[in-house]
């Protein structure tokens, strides 16, 4: 089963994109949230084009990317799940739980260190969010996170299915969460029990510090609660906030080469996980 998984890992990651883009994109035109005053070319393009960069240099810094390494880690014995023998239908759910906190929690620590905020911000620094806001961060980031994702799979030692599974899941649901859609209120209510949804994630992206400084989950929405971070709406509305930081506000800091710029202009300011509760 792990040599099926390991062969068919790129298409089966490529098709989940794919469908999962196509059909939010599609939702967006349909039943949109807020109304897009940047042009979607714009945007699109230059998110886009950041993405296969971003997908090149990880594939050329790290030849073996997660599923591998849980495959090399299950074969050898290495991590705790593998040390402990746990059954594959305690290790799959556990494996996905663990690393969705690591998720938060680096996600979390990219807010907190003023070093590491200079490259998040470009994230943040999107004028609308959307389907392709879930896509764009910055490849020195992108690439931190490989190397965190790969420790963790190291120390935990979970299935190679679950390493796939979290992934499909972690990059469908954040295209699903930064997307301009609308749900029903009651929908969005219940939905929010279980995952996150765009309006609850929507609010992280408000130009207002302390909401900011909330919702970090990106799969489950249980952390936020759990851990002090979770925040229901933003104050202003969801049609009336305004998305993204104060720093980069002009449609030239969507470009390409300025995304890839950003985190060496300006100052990082007082980063947002340090300034809870401030308006």
């Amino acid at each position: 089963m792990t040599d099926s998984i390991l062969a068919y890992e790129p298409q089966l990651r490529l098709v989940a994109f794919m469908g999962i883009l196509i059909a939010m994109a599609i939702w967006e035109v349909a039943a949109p949230r807020r109304r897009a005053e940047i042009p979607r070319l714009l945007r699109w393009s230059n998110n886009i084009a950041l993405v296969a960069l971003d997908t090149v240099l990880v594939r050329l810094a790290f030849p073996l990317v997660a599923v591998g390494l849980a495959a090399i880690a299950e074969a050898n014995g290495w991590g705790l799940l593998n040390h402990l023998g746990a059954p594959v239908w305690v290790a799959i759910p556990v494996a996905i739980l663990t690393l969705d906190l690591a998720i938060y929690l680096q996600h979390v620590l990219f807010h907190a260190v003023p070093a590491l905020w200079r490259l998040h911000r470009m994230h943040h620094a999107d004028l609308e969010i959307d389907v392709t806001t879930g896509l764009r961060f910055h490849p020195l980031e992108i690439l931190l996170s490989m190397g965190i994702k790969l420790a963790a799979v190291m120390a935990l030692g979970p299935p190679a299915v679950a390493v796939l599974l979290f992934e499909v899941l972690l990059n469908a649901t954040s295209m699903f969460n930064h997307s301009n859609i609308r749900l029903p209120l009651r929908a969005d209510a219940v939905l929010r029990l279980l995952v996150v949804t765009p309006d609850m994630h929507r609010v992280h992206h408000s130009i207002h510090p302390n909401e900011t400084n909330s919702n970090y989950g990106f799969n489950f929405p249980w952390w936020d609660r759990l851990l002090g971070t979770y925040l229901p709406q933003p104050r202003d509305g969801h049609e009336g906030m305004t998305i993204g930081i104060g720093q980069f506000r002009t449609r030239r800091d969507l470009w390409l080469d300025r995304m890839l710029l950003q985190p060496l202009r300006g100052r990082p300011g007082r980063v947002p996980v340090n300034r809870r509760g401030e308006e």
